[in-house]
């Protein structure tokens, strides 16, 4: 008999009322003070009135969504070949898909630094540029949209194609066959059936790359110029500079409600209720006519590209054979995995980069490097600041990681297996932390810490980053237990176990897979996380994430290409120790 729904929805409960706490109570605090006035207390919309006659909040709000946009066009559009090719492909997925996970498990700041040597005006590319006889002088390549799409695109391009695998791989092969035995060339069996099929990942990952870039200032203020400068880093500038908390809650509230209006229209137009299906916008309300107005111009679209593509292809053949090189076709088969080569170069280049840079012997960061030293590694290592703030990175990440398992494992065992109420309110928040820009969180948790003498103390930190794991924690996990055989349970159940120890020998060993998987994810995030840093730790304490910010702000030495390289071999090591985990339970079963 199956329990109620409410006691079936415990287990979500803590994960609920911890991010109730330590997540809605902080954003929510901070977006009321904009409507506080700073000298009695009262309510006023001064700080809103402020907005709409300052220009400048207009055209900060217009550059951070125009760099999103084109974030999202790039990334998206460079992904999805990577994306489908891997999804034919039989041999070799896994492999390759680490490579392209690689951004993730390496610094944001490392990869920052990266683009500054390649981009710089005595770059790699410069000096590439200028040996093929391209340029006879440096081009700008950094402190300029260029650097900052640059720097964006190779950060979100993994998500995009993370996001449109899945549901490229649910795709039945059989429609596309099926269409070719009726007659239809490749070009209409691409647009025409797979691309269709494939579009609810591509609104998916456009929708997940666009939120998550808006929220970015590093990549800007390091590889952008004062004309790329975003609304995020002016809601820092009010709160660290000008101690204006009521003004940036105003700020944070245009930008939320810039969102909130964007993914309302997005959803409207496309209908992103589920990933599972194919993308049909909703049969009533106020977006019903604009998305049947898109869908047929989309139809349009796709026919008229059909069309090229077929067009293309016939002339193509019959150009070869006339000229009798049927087999330079064949070649032209592989153009596809060149593109995943090029990607994976591009991925993977500028991490690699910066370890040779880390053993040069000059006091600067220049490419080529000159000489050979381990001096910079033997300073890292012997500095108490470098070895406390890595320290402090390796505890706050663990323990992190242990309570976004305690929070979300549970949680997200309960959705996957009980008919809760409200199913899909309770996942969207679980999953919010991710939507809403860190600023928020930090700022909002800077204000309650201070009241519970939390900041500058790991426990403060620790609260903060377990904030970030559990939406990583319950869609890690989640994925792999709606794929679990619950006859498992039920034969240990006849066998006289009970559920606690059905749990504990049964459930966990065979997630444990999964259970790895979202470790290692909530631990890279807390490791390499900053925003909270810079307003929890205060100046009693330090991270390595901050550390390097911090050196970076003052200058741009070697010394940062050392603790780069180390970060990178030491989450290198933490990722193939999880793979090869992975794969041994993955073989136990």
């Amino acid at each position: 008999m199956l329990r109620p729904p409410r006691v079936q929805g415990l287990p979500v409960a803590p994960a609920l009322l911890y991010l109730g706490v330590f997540f809605a109570a902080p954003v929510l605090w901070l977006l009321a003070l904009s409507v506080i006035d700073t000298a009695d207390g009262g309510l006023t919309t001064a700080h809103y009135e402020r907005l709409a006659s300052t220009p400048l909040y207009g055209r900060l709000l217009g550059i951070t969504l125009s760099i999103a946009g084109w974030t999202t066009l790039i990334a998206v559009a460079g992904g999805y070949p990577v994306a489908y090719l891997l999804a034919r492909l039989r041999r070799g997925r896994d492999w390759l898909l680490l490579l392209v996970l690689m951004p993730f498990w390496t610094s944001f700041l490392v990869r920052a630094f990266a683009w500054m040597v390649l981009l710089g005006r005595n770059g790699a590319i410069n000096q590439w540029l200028d040996a093929a006889g391209i340029t006879d002088r440096p081009v700008q390549l950094m402190f300029n949209t260029t650097g900052v799409l640059i720097g964006m695109v190779h950060a979100m391009l993994p998500l995009a194609i993370l996001t449109m695998l899945p549901v490229m791989l649910a795709i039945d092969r059989n429609q596309t066959r099926a269409a070719s035995t009726l007659g239809a060339r490749a070009g209409s069996s691409f647009w025409l059936i797979w691309f269709p099929l494939s579009m609810p990942g591509v609104a998916a990952a456009g929708m997940l790359v666009f939120i998550t870039a808006l929220g970015f200032f590093i990549t800007p203020a390091l590889l952008g110029s004062e004309r790329d400068t975003v609304i995020v880093q002016e809601i820092i500038f009010q709160i660290q500079q000008q101690l204006n908390w009521s003004f940036a809650g105003a700020i944070g509230v245009l930008m939320i409600a810039t969102v909130l209006v964007i993914i309302a229209a997005y959803n409207a137009l496309f209908g992103l209720a589920s990933l599972n299906t194919p993308l049909r916008p909703a049969a009533a309300g106020p977006g019903w006519a604009a998305a049947r107005l898109v869908k047929r111009c989309g139809r349009l679209v796709l026919e008229g590209l059909a069309r090229l593509t077929d067009g293309a292809i016939v002339l193509l053949e019959r150009a070869a054979r006339l000229a009798g090189l049927d087999r330079i076709l064949r070649p032209l088969g592989r153009v596809g995995h060149g593109w995943i080569a090029l990607t994976l170069v591009f991925l993977t280049a500028p991490t690699l980069f910066i370890i040779p840079v880390a053993f040069t012997e000059a006091q600067f960061l220049s490419w080529p490097p000159r000489g050979f030293s381990t001096d910079w590694f033997a300073t890292v290592l012997g500095s108490g600041v470098w070895l406390s703030a890595a320290g402090t990175s390796i505890l706050v990440g663990l323990m992190a990681a242990l309570l976004g398992l305690l929070l979300g494992v549970p949680a997200a065992l309960a959705l996957a297996r009980a008919r809760v109420r409200g199913q899909a309110a309770i996942f969207a928040f679980l999953v919010s932390p991710v939507v809403v820009p860190n600023i928020f969180l930090a700022v909002g948790l800077f204000y309650l810490f201070s009241r519970l003498g939390l900041t500058a103390t790991s426990l403060g930190l620790i609260l903060g980053h377990a904030v970030l794991a559990v939406p990583y924690v319950v869609i890690t996990v989640l994925a792999v237990a709606r794929g679990y055989d619950r006859h498992l349970d039920f034969a240990a159940y006849t066998l006289g176990a009970d559920k606690l120890r059905t749990l504990w020998r049964v459930t966990l060993p065979v997630l444990r897979p999964g259970l790895v998987a979202a470790f290692m994810f909530a631990f890279v995030i807390s490791f390499d996380e900053l925003t909270l840093a810079l307003f929890l730790t205060g100046g009693q304490m330090t991270t390595l994430p901050k550390q390097m910010w911090d050196d970076a702000v003052l200058q741009v030495n070697p010394e940062l290409a050392a603790i780069s390289t180390l970060m990178l071999l030491f989450m290198t090591g933490l990722v193939v120790t999880a793979e090869l985990i992975r794969r041994r339970g993955l073989g136990r079963r």
